[in-house]
């Protein structure tokens, strides 16, 4: 065991502190990984919230890219010295999504099986829950070590960490869940983190029109560098008609975009969604919803007679073994800009301030780098 300087959240709606924890060593199937950089997502700010569940103290963070320390036993994938991003999505190869051959599906990932604790305190020996099973704003974290994913390790590790997450989230929508192509059109509504990645994803896959839709200027200036051709802002425009406006222009008769991602995860902007998509479109829901939320009142006769199809995203439909490698090499080649998604380096006691900034719509992402 060893002890490490960590940012944990142990009340809801408290600012996070920096403190001591302690670290296992690694047990079967496990994997010890000393951080190099992990983003601030807001899904972090949800555990701070209360959010996500009532399990504290949380050990936050989870977008992040580091190297092996050390494996426990039985360990084959990764060994001491790998750079490897981590994710959340230990797939475990037996159940039926596995066993069919949709990995990406599968619905029994899993993380390290040991906890880590609080290392100082009253509440010293405390068990934490890491954050997406990774808790990485923290010199070290205990993974799964089927939660690692080795890449290029001459790659900036405060840019590729952030597939970890968000980042994923958005091209994944893009490319694996809405299947964005040449010749389709794409509109992404909520141009956050998530929802430039969506564009860049959309861009990547060469798609035409990329149409951004958000309330917020800087948004949109930021989704024109990663790739959108036309921008709308839904505060003073219906974003519904501008899309359809759009891609009628460039695809005669068109009805609305192939491909329409919501970014935001609200009743409302889904449904702007829902009709902003062409006939036989796809509309692909990413943002995350509140629990009390509900699809907001559409004609049946209207989900009937556009056809296409309405998905979710669960992490942009991604394989890690798969997607990590090749976005990492396709960054080291200058096609995907992943440093246009790092707004500032910050150090490890600087976590609560990026929270704030996050909230002002200042910052893509804050990266903690270690």
């Amino acid at each position: 065991m060893q002890q490490v300087k960590a940012v944990v959240a142990r009340a809801k709606g408290q600012p996070v502190e920096v403190t001591t924890i302690n670290v296992p060593d690694p047990g079967p199937g496990e994997a010890v990984v000393a951080i190099r950089a992990c983003g601030v997502c807001h899904t972090d700010l949800h555990y701070r919230e209360g959010g996500i569940n009532d399990e504290f103290p949380f050990l936050l963070g989870h977008e992040a890219a580091g190297v092996v320390e050390s494996v426990g036993p039985d360990v084959t994938g990764v060994e001491p010295g790998d750079f490897v991003v981590l994710n959340w999505r230990a797939v475990c190869g037996e159940c039926r999504a596995c066993k069919r051959g949709d990995l990406q599906y599968c619905f029994n990932t899993f993380n390290a099986t040991q906890k880590m604790t609080l290392a100082e305190g009253p509440d010293a020996g405390t068990e934490l829950s890491p954050a997406l099973g990774i808790g990485a704003f923290a010199e070290k974290t205990l993974v799964a070590a089927g939660q690692c994913t080795k890449v290029d390790p001459s790659a900036r590790a405060a840019a590729v960490g952030l597939l970890g997450c968000g980042v994923m989230a958005g091209i994944g929508a893009a490319i694996n869940t809405g299947a964005a192509t040449r010749g389709k059109s794409v509109a992404v509504i909520g141009c956050g983190g998530v929802g430039v990645a969506a564009v860049a994803g959309a861009a990547l896959a060469g798609a035409s029109p990329i149409i951004a839709v958000d309330i917020d200027a800087k948004k949109l200036e930021a989704a024109v560098r990663l790739g959108a051709t036309h921008t709308v802002d839904s505060s003073t425009t219906d974003p519904v008609a501008a899309i359809r406006e759009i891609v009628g222009a460039v695809y005669a008769g068109a009805e609305g975009a192939d491909v329409v991602i919501e970014a935001v995860g609200r009743p409302e902007t889904w449904k702007q969604a829902f009709y902003a998509r062409d006939l036989a479109g796809t509309v692909v829901l990413v943002g995350v919803p509140t629990p009390d939320m509900e699809l907001p009142d559409i004609p049946l006769i209207d989900m009937f007679s556009r056809g296409g199809a309405l998905k979710s995203s669960w992490y942009g439909d991604c394989l890690p073994s798969r997607d990590f490698p090749m976005l990492v090499d396709l960054y080291q080649q200058g096609r995907l800009d992943l440093d246009a998604f790092v707004s500032e380096e910050i150090g490890i006691d600087d976590v609560e301030a990026a929270f704030g900034r996050m909230h002002g719509g200042d910052v893509l992402r804050s990266v903690v780098v270690l």
